[in-house]
Formats: structure tokens, sequence, C-alpha cells
């Protein structure tokens, strides 16, 4: 018995299939769940949303942890951007009995002290000074701590990793009237180098006061207290690295220096990424009590800085509307660093100071 499509063995045809919905239908069907959608997925996120009061009973521990933080920030970091307004002012601090209410009594002058900040040579020479040791330190000083580290790293005993970690980060801790007290009783006039050599005939010599030198003098001192704060960062971020991968660059055929290019330096790139954005925007802040220490060895030309200039035009001279006034606009040259080396970041692929 031959049977015909679609039918069963006892002959009978079964229930009518039910058509597919034609292709206007279908395109009306997802049209209207596409806009029920957004509607649902609102609902859902208004109903998933945790109230204030509630995040901030679950959140009250860390709040009251970061609140003294909080306050602190306020008051010496934010509160004092305030001030900032006597840069278009001729300010006088004793027109009134309090300097706070000496702001709204002293006359306004406009964009004039940064009209004097233009024509001043002395700041350009401050200026010059700062941006060459910016670059000076950033070429000789930022690569020793990636240096050093890798050199740590490469030592097998854990305890001399550890006591040189400890020898290299201990000028860390001292003060720079410290450090230049060292410098000065080695490399000065009657220091241990100059004595010596004069006990065997030689001229002695005097580092401390050689104005040619000083900003290789000022990198060295640098150097020699704040390496050690770098070899911890970068030690801390080679810590994370995993053997395995050492292990089978090693079964490659990758020796010691492959080693290194392929595989630790890659792993130190975004630290070194983060800690040289945040070194450029810093670029117009070489330092403060390390030049005013030797200012008066090697003179103004050569140890005279931003943050000095500062100082002397606001603090010894009194002219607080200049000195406010050089201060903003290195702020603002500061910022724009930072931002435009965060940039450069994200084009190399690295996260910088914050993500894009």
């Amino acid at each position: 018995m031959s049977l015909t499509a679609g039918s069963r063995p006892d002959g009978t045809r079964p229930p009518a299939a039910v058509e597919e919905p034609t292709a206007a239908v279908a395109a009306a069907v997802a049209a209207s769940a596409k806009e029920r959608a957004p509607r649902r997925q609102g609902k859902a996120g208004r109903a998933g949303k945790v109230p204030f009061k509630i995040r901030l009973r679950r959140d009250r521990t860390l709040i009251l942890m970061t609140l003294p933080v909080t306050v602190l920030l306020l008051l010496f970091n934010y509160v004092p951007l305030l001030g900032n307004v006597v840069a278009f002012q001729e300010y006088d601090p004793y027109v009134s009995s309090n300097g706070v209410t000496a702001i709204f009594h002293s006359p306004w002058v406009g964009v004039e002290q940064f009209s004097r900040m233009i024509d001043d040579p002395l700041f350009w020479s401050a200026a010059k000074n700062t941006i060459v040791l910016f670059v000076l330190q950033l070429v000789l000083f930022f690569p020793i701590p990636i240096a050093l580290a890798l050199l740590i790293n490469s030592v097998v005993r854990p305890r001399v990793r550890a006591v040189a970690q400890a020898i290299m980060y201990l000028p860390h801790f001292f003060s720079w009237v410290l450090v230049v007290t060292v410098f000065q009783q080695i490399f000065g006039g009657a220091g241990i180098i100059a004595q010596t050599l004069e006990d065997h005939g030689w001229s002695g010599f005097d580092l401390m006061t050689n104005a040619g030198l000083f900003k290789y003098l000022v990198t060295a001192q640098a150097v020699w207290k704040d390496a050690g704060w770098g070899i911890i960062v970068f030690l801390a971020a080679l810590a994370a690295v995993s053997t395995d991968l050492y292990e089978a660059a090693a079964m490659d055929g990758a020796g010691r220096w492959r080693r290194m290019w392929h595989v630790t330096l890659p792993a130190l790139r975004p630290v070194i990424a983060l800690l040289l954005v945040l070194r450029v925007g810093d670029a117009l802040s070489v330092g403060f009590e390390q030049f005013l220490l030797q200012r008066y060895a090697v003179g103004a030309g050569a140890s005279e800085v931003l943050d000095t200039y500062v100082w002397n035009m606001g603090i010894q001279n009194g002219d607080f509307s200049y000195a406010a006034a050089v201060g903003l606009v290195k702020g603002a040259i500061g910022v724009c660093l930072v931002l435009g080396a965060n940039k450069f970041a994200h084009l190399l692929g690295e996260q910088g100071v914050y993500q894009k």
C-alpha cells in the first residue's frame, strides 16, 4: 500500500499545521518588542537601584574612614584655591586687620600682574632653569630606579636583596637639610675629597659653589635621596609577574636579556607610564627646599627656579599678587601637562593616571 506525502500509516491526514507568520507580521512583532524593551529595562533599572538611605547605611563605615581625609583635602588643597583671586588684584594685606577681609578691600587690576610677568626677565630666567633641570632629571634620574630595580630583582639570595633595598631606600627619609649637609661634607671646599687632594699635593676643589655644575649636583642629590622610593614601586610591579612567563620564555630558548626585554619590561610598562605622567605633570616643581638651601652658594642665576621665585617675590618682597599670578600660571601649565601626558599614554595603550 502506498502512502501519500503527509499521510499517516492508517491513511488519515494529520491536522493542518499552523502557517508561519508572514514577513510583514514578523517585522511588526519585532518592532513592538523593540519599543517595549527600553521600558522594561528602565523599570528594571529603577527597580534595581538601591535607595540613598540604604546605601548610606551600608557604606557608613567607609564614609567615616574617608571623612577626615576629605576634610583635610578640602581645607588645605581646595579652600586655598579661592585665594588665587588676589592674582587679579593689587592685594594689600594691611588695608584691613584681617588678611581675608583685605581681599574685599583691595583694588582690582585685571591681568596687569600677568602682563608684568611676561615682561619680567627674572621670571623667564627662573622658567629656563626649571625646564633645564626637569629635562636633565627626566633623562638622568628617571631611568635609574628602573635599572636598580632590575638589578636587585636579579639577585637570588633574599637576604642580600633585602639589605640592598634597605640601604638604597634609607636616604628617602632624610630631610633636604641633611642631604645638602652630607654633600657639603663630601664635595665642599672643606670636604673629605678636597682635604684628601690637598694632603697629597693636589689643589682642592669646591663642587658646592660651582654654578656651572650646579644642575648636575642637584640631580645627583635627587638620585641619592629618592631613587630608593622608585625602586620600591618597580619591585612591587615585578613581584606581580608570573614565573610561568619566565619559564615559558626559557623553554623557548630566550636568554636572560631576552627575558628581560620581552617579559620584565612589558610588565613594568604600565607603572613606567603612570610615573612618567606624574613626573611630567610635576615638571615645573623641580624642588623648593633643595634649591633654597643652596641659593647663596651658587647665586640666584643658577639656582632660581619657579618655586623659589614665587617664594622670593611673595614672602620676601611682599608682592603677593604677583607671586599668586606666577603660581596660578605654573599650576595651569601643570594641569595641561598632566592631561597631555595622560592622553599620550592612552595612545600608547596604557591607562595612565585615569582611564579613557
